[in-house]
């Protein structure tokens, strides 16, 4: 049966992703305490982890916080398939937006007009 902790992140982590049907979690206890493995589409890691893991980090305090409450010290880990940084790196690079030196930040008046102003 599944516990306080792994219900939790669950029901978390399924509300902040695109793909919830993919979210799993595996829960193991060792002498350290409890380690949640946390398994997401990869489309998905950039909303758990959050801009500078700002995301991973409030969920791990609040496993802490559910964790405390029954006396178990709980982590999360964020499984990474192998090999998936670099695919996500490759796949950024090849989708970068071409610009010229200068002309970051500067609205045109297309911009404008496909804004309705």
């Amino acid at each position: 049966m599944a516990e306080q902790d792994q219900l939790f992140i669950e029901y978390v982590v399924k509300a902040i992703v695109n793909h919830p049907e993919d979210v799993k979690v595996e829960r193991t206890v060792d002498e350290r305490g409890v380690l949640l493995t946390l398994h997401i589409n990869p489309e998905d890691m950039g909303y758990v982890i959050g801009r500078e893991g700002q995301t991973a980090r409030a969920l791990r305090i609040l496993l802490k916080i559910v964790g405390a409450k029954a006396n178990a010290r709980v982590n999360m880990k964020i499984f990474e398939p192998e090999g998936a940084r670099r695919e996500h790196q490759e796949r950024k690079a090849s989708q970068a937006p071409t610009q010229k030196h200068g002309d970051a930040g500067l609205v045109t008046d297309a911009d404008l007009n496909d804004l309705g102003i």
